[in-house]
């Protein structure tokens, strides 16, 4: 399984993706769902990845191909963010349908994301059918694979004038929380903030399993958590502040 998250805000967009793609008693594999394209200080994006492996594997090259082959639509010559994601959709479709019939199932979603020169940032969850959706005020993020899991800390964390820190933690935090209740999901996980009008990927961090980093920030994490719990307020109290039926009997 996935779980990857990007969380457009109003200072930039962070991208956080795990990298397990199986997990069993004897058997974990790892595959980068990262992929960043872009021309230094003109336009940068990133895609995430989800779904099935060869469907994902197959979209990726088949991207860097249509750059690398000069093709009349690719990632490195789209007007705008918004062609980017119908172009990528296209892709997509295209790949799944190859591999149609024999009861599997190939399809896959991406999260597209960054900022051409003279454009606002922006980020595309686009859906296996090719159509996408972009972030608002209200939801400033979006979620591809395992994504129950980590969705309440970005819905109580989250708004359009959160900081790209305060961002990067708290997906770091969502996936997390998705890795402690879902084992196919863990590292390596890939980190990238992107600063609104930087037109750079500088910012990239790869967490390995053994991150002591990692480990303090979900230890943290923990913590606060009970602390917190610890501290809500007994449940006979709410005599003090509501009427309380008796039960019938």
């Amino acid at each position: 399984m996935t779980y990857c998250v990007a969380i457009s805000v109003d200072a930039g967009i962070c991208f956080i993706a795990d990298s397990r793609t199986n997990a069993g008693v004897d058997n974990v594999s790892t595959y980068s769902k990262m992929h960043i394209f872009g021309v230094d200080g003109e336009r940068q994006m990133v895609v995430l990845s989800a779904g099935n492996l060869a469907t994902t594997q197959g979209v990726i090259s088949q991207l860097k191909k249509d750059i690398k082959m000069g093709a009349g639509r690719h990632l490195l010559n789209m007007p705008h963010l918004t062609d980017a994601a119908d172009y990528l959709g296209d892709v997509s479709v295209a790949q799944q349908s190859k591999h149609t019939g024999g009861g599997a199932n190939y399809e896959a979603s991406f999260i597209l994301g960054g900022q051409i020169v003279g454009q606002n940032p922006n980020a595309y969850l686009i859906y296996p059918q090719g159509n996408h959706i972009t972030t608002s005020a209200d939801t400033p993020f979006l979620q591809i694979g395992e994504s129950k899991y980590g969705k309440p800390i970005l819905d109580r964390i989250l708004s359009l004038d959160s900081t790209l820190e305060t961002a990067a933690l708290c997906g770091l935090v969502s996936m997390d929380s998705t890795i402690r209740s879902n084992l196919t999901v863990g590292p390596p996980i890939e980190v990238l903030i992107y600063e609104r009008d930087s037109f750079t990927a500088d910012r990239y961090y790869r967490f390995e399993e053994s991150s002591e980093y990692l480990r303090a920030l979900s230890r943290s994490w923990d913590v606060k958590l009970k602390e917190a719990f610890s501290g809500l307020p007994p449940i006979a109290w709410s005599a003090n502040w509501d009427e309380v039926g008796s039960r019938q009997r």
